[in-house]
């Protein structure tokens, strides 16, 4: 919401002050002038729409618009009475018509960046539900749960305390598939890496040494935010894509690591010479619109083949 914000009022103001000034050394100074007065003004109105977004939740719409408009004029006149203040070359007495006109300006531009906050809310809503169905078809599959009660029963004898943790493992993996959560929650990466350390434990006594895991993970990223249950559906999808239809198994790769304060995860698999039928589309297509009902245009999603090689890499906001 914040980059879409800054880049509405930056083209409003490009746009209003264009059509103002006759040459381009004009509009440049008047642009910065404007821009320099919009930023505070911009960041008290969005802090403000953050901090009572909960509040506002019950309030009615009209009373909701309302509040949007008349709090976006305030802080435009405050935001230019600041300025105004502020000018340590030529220091003036606000002007009064400039004022106003700021705070009118300041109130039109809240009112329809709140109409086209609710005007999105509203087409997304549809593709919520589906991010939401998609998220129920594809938690922790039947046949893993089968799986992994008969690997249980088998070590029950020989191995009770393998048994144990493979069924802690299984009950924890659930515990979160069943937490009906919602699309809007948050888990961080260390809960995500966490779980999906879990669904490997299980799968590594299946498979033995066919499955290869290597770990590579910067805690520096651990708090990032991310839907629930988003990285061990792509694990699960590596290991029945990637390590189960080679004979001689396959490597799964999960690297994590910061980068101008954004986080990079990558989940890679080896792809068997025979590849079987493609299978990632539900799950990699579930996964992108979760991370944009999340993180909007600040998440960034791409997928596909590289050589011998599937990569799923994901960038999220820290």
């Amino acid at each position: 919401m914040v980059l879409r914000a800054l880049l509405f009022v930056h083209g409003v103001l490009a746009l209003g002050t264009a059509f103002s000034v006759g040459e381009i050394t004009q509009w440049g100074l008047q642009f910065a002038i404007a821009s320099g007065v919009a930023m505070p003004a911009l960041m008290w109105w969005l802090l403000t729409a953050c901090l009572a977004q909960r509040w506002l939740a019950r309030r009615s719409v009209a009373l909701q618009w309302t509040l949007a408009t008349l709090w976006g004029g305030a802080c435009s006149g405050a935001a230019w009475w600041l300025w105004s203040w502020m000018q340590w070359s030529n220091p003036r007495p606000v002007d009064g018509l400039h004022a106003v006109a700021g705070a009118a300006t300041g109130a039109a531009m809240a009112a329809a960046f709140f109409q086209w906050l609710r005007q999105r809310a509203r087409l997304e809503q549809p593709a919520a539900t589906r991010a939401r169905l998609a998220e129920l078809q594809s938690r922790i599959r039947p046949h893993f749960l089968f799986n992994t009660l008969n690997t249980a029963i088998a070590l029950v004898r020989v191995d009770p305390s393998r048994a144990e943790a493979v069924l802690e493992d299984l009950a924890e993996l659930f515990r979160v598939a069943l937490n009906d959560t919602g699309t809007q929650a948050a888990a961080t990466l260390r809960d995500e890496v966490e779980l999906a350390r879990r669904y490997l434990a299980i799968e590594q006594i299946r498979f033995g040494d066919r499955l290869q895991v290597r770990w590579e993970i910067d805690p520096a990223g651990d708090a990032a935010r991310l839907p629930p249950l988003l990285l061990q559906p792509l694990v699960e999808n590596a290991v029945k894509h990637g390590v189960e239809p080679a004979a001689a198994g396959g490597l799964l790769r999960v690297r994590t690591r910061v980068r101008r304060g954004q986080v990079e995860i990558l989940v890679a698999n080896s792809v068997p010479q025979q590849a079987s039928v493609p299978g990632h589309g539900i799950a990699l297509r579930n996964v992108h619109e979760r991370l944009r009902l999340m993180h909007d245009v600040a998440a960034h999603f791409q997928a596909g083949r590289d050589g011998d090689v599937y990569r799923v890499q994901i960038t999220v906001p820290l």
